[in-house]
């Protein structure tokens, strides 16, 4: 498989960079490091971004993530592994991913255990954390973006 064209960040001016402001904007909160790797890893599971899951599976390895929880994030709801702070995390990304799949995209249930676990600010990050990703994911898989391509 090949790419069908250059990802579009390269060849809008400025668009990159735009998206990683606001990335690095949300990375700034009190939403904890590890979990937002696993927010990215997961929404990026779900849209099938091979770029994304390799750069993210990648870099949580790096911040000291385990591979026992790496390996188990598509099926969190099925193990122990994770907390319930980063359960809710992961409920929300999964809801704000596939909006379209419900009728009421991001259930009360999802998003009041979610704002359980964190204050207004934090969880404006992990939403526009998630927000991000899904935007990265949407550039990369329809014009077939390679994994290992963007390895750094």
């Amino acid at each position: 498989m090949t790419a069908r064209m250059k990802s579009p960040t390269e060849l809008v001016p400025g668009s990159l960079e735009a998206l990683r402001a606001v990335g690095a904007a949300a990375a700034q909160s009190d939403l904890p490091h590890k979990t937002s790797l696993l927010v990215l890893l997961r929404a990026s599971q779900i849209n099938g971004c091979s770029v994304c899951t390799t750069v993210h599976a990648r870099d949580a390895r790096r911040a000291g993530e385990t591979d026992e929880r790496l390996d188990a994030v598509a099926a969190w709801r099925d193990t122990t592994f994770f907390t319930d702070a980063e359960r809710a995390a992961l409920a929300l990304t999964e809801a704000v991913t596939r909006l379209s799949d419900r009728p009421d995209g991001v259930p009360d249930e999802v998003y009041d255990e979610a704002s359980h676990h964190y204050d207004d600010p934090t969880l404006a990050a992990l939403i526009l954390t998630i927000a991000v990703i899904n935007a990265f994911n949407r550039l990369s898989v329809p014009t077939r973006q390679m994994a290992g391509r963007w390895a750094s």
